[in-house]
């Protein structure tokens, strides 16, 4: 059966038309939350909930991951489904030293409910834009020829830029904000972080900002400003919410034309297993409605605090049928231990990490090559986990702690399950043999940018 599914952003692809496939199941679309202003930049990540036949679409309507280069085109650059986990992308090195700034320290709810004005009233304030340019290198054909036998012109490459919106939450007095991280730094085209990120507090008042830190996993982002007197927000406690609690989101979908859009709804599900992008999140699942450019903005409880940050949501279509209301957002005790690491750190300490790059064995490839299904080992990184194990590019790993891994995310996620310094045992087969081997992980790093 041959499904047919739109990759939307605001409802509509990049080329206005469905994507066909000749797979047997849909796959879920993702897009981050952030509008650009420049360029429409659109990402697509690929989310799984469940076996329903829809596509997930991460709310990043302006965010970095999803754009075209500003000389309109995609230049055809491919990608490498590797081990993207086991790479040095998930945090930066601080330029900033972070010693003597509170952290975030969840409230007690103790103070009344609060009205929606008051609510926003209250929060407002704390809620700023985020504008991150990013320089990127493609090659040109020159003028359109190919280079082949010496004829033609060689290709040459171009650098242009392309602008992207978001939001954030002011996190202290003296400048701090939380953003998600993909509002600063691009995985989808390689163009890493943001060569440059400015900061709109009060919707007139604009500041460079640094960066701190950040971790694409947990998909949070750390700035600071040169500014002072700031209303830092008050962050609740993420696990006392309950389905149907009224919530409401800040943010700037489209861009800075519409900010600081108010909506409202309720909690839709708690502790959802969402994969996005190949990582593993668990988010609260919310019907306020969060568009393009809300990355990184405040989800909010009746009484004035944040207990999420806003990252996705799912807008489906398959045939007639179409599926709205369905975002998502990082719990706010999840989002204030990634920022207290990445304060004190530049980065989140604990993560485990295999030192392993590698490629899924899908059963057609499995039928094809005679090989099992799992994750294919292309390369194993020296001194790390991996290599002390004994594992080597060619493996094909089937298993972990004795259950199945059929892809490079079920890998991931079960790997994620466990702490730096854990060992978990790895099912291999080596030139046909099957074995086994105990794996103590080590820590990932900050990386160096």
């Amino acid at each position: 059966m041959r499904n047919e599914y739109k990759y939307t952003v605001n409802g509509r692809n990049e080329n206005n038309e469905t994507n066909g496939t000749d797979n047997k199941y849909s796959e879920y679309t993702c897009f981050s939350t952030d509008s650009n202003v420049s360029n429409k930049i659109k990402r697509r990540m690929s989310a799984k909930i469940a076996a329903s036949i829809m596509a997930m679409v991460l709310v990043s309507g302006g965010s970095i991951g999803i754009y075209h280069y500003a000389f309109g085109t995609d230049n055809g650059i491919s990608t490498v489904d590797i081990d993207k986990s086991e790479s040095a992308e998930t945090a930066s090195e601080t330029s900033v030293t972070a010693k003597n700034v509170s952290y975030i320290t969840p409230a007690d709810s103790n103070s009344g409910e609060l009205t929606t004005e008051e609510v926003v009233e209250k929060v407002l304030p704390s809620v700023v834009g985020i504008e991150s340019t990013f320089t990127m290198t493609s090659q040109s054909s020159g003028g359109g020829y190919f280079n082949f036998g010496g004829f033609g012109q060689a290709q040459q490459p171009q650098t242009s830029s392309a602008t992207a919106t978001g939001t954030g939450v002011v996190i202290t007095t003296d400048g701090y904000i939380v953003t998600n991280a993909h509002v600063i730094y691009d995985t989808e085209y390689n163009a890493g972080l943001a060569s440059s990120i400015s900061v709109i507090v009060n919707e007139e008042e604009r500041y460079d900002a640094e960066v701190i830190g950040y971790d694409t996993d947990y998909d949070l982002a750390v700035l600071k400003i040169n500014a002072k007197d700031l209303v830092a927000a008050e962050f609740g406690n993420s696990d006392e919410l309950s389905l149907g609690q009224n919530v409401i989101a800040i943010g700037n979908p489209l861009g800075f034309d519409l900010m600081n859009t108010v909506t409202s709804g309720i909690v839709s599900g708690l502790n959802r297993q969402i994969t996005i992008n190949e990582k593993s999140m668990t988010l609260i699942q919310t019907d306020a409605a969060i568009n393009s450019g809300n990355s990184g903005g405040p989800l909010i409880n009746k009484y004035g605090q944040v207990i999420g940050i806003n990252s996705s949501k799912m807008s489906a279509s398959y045939s007639e049928a179409s599926i709205e209301g369905i975002g998502f957002a990082i719990p706010s005790n999840e989002a204030s231990r990634i920022v207290e690491d990445i304060m004190e750190y530049g980065y989140v300490t604990g993560k485990p990490q295999l030192g392993i790059s590698c490629q899924d064995i899908t059963e057609n490839i499995s039928r094809m090559y005679d090989i099992p299904v799992g994750v294919y080992v292309t390369a194993v990184a020296e001194d790390s986990a991996a290599e002390k194990a004994g594992l080597q590019a060619g493996d094909i790993i089937t298993k972990i702690n004795d259950e199945d891994v059929a892809s490079f995310e079920e890998l991931t996620a079960k790997k994620n399950e466990h702490k730096a310094g854990e060992t978990i045992e790895l099912t291999y087969v080596r030139n046909g043999a099957e074995d086994k081997v105990t794996v103590t992980l080590d820590e990932a790093a900050a990386p160096q940018n």
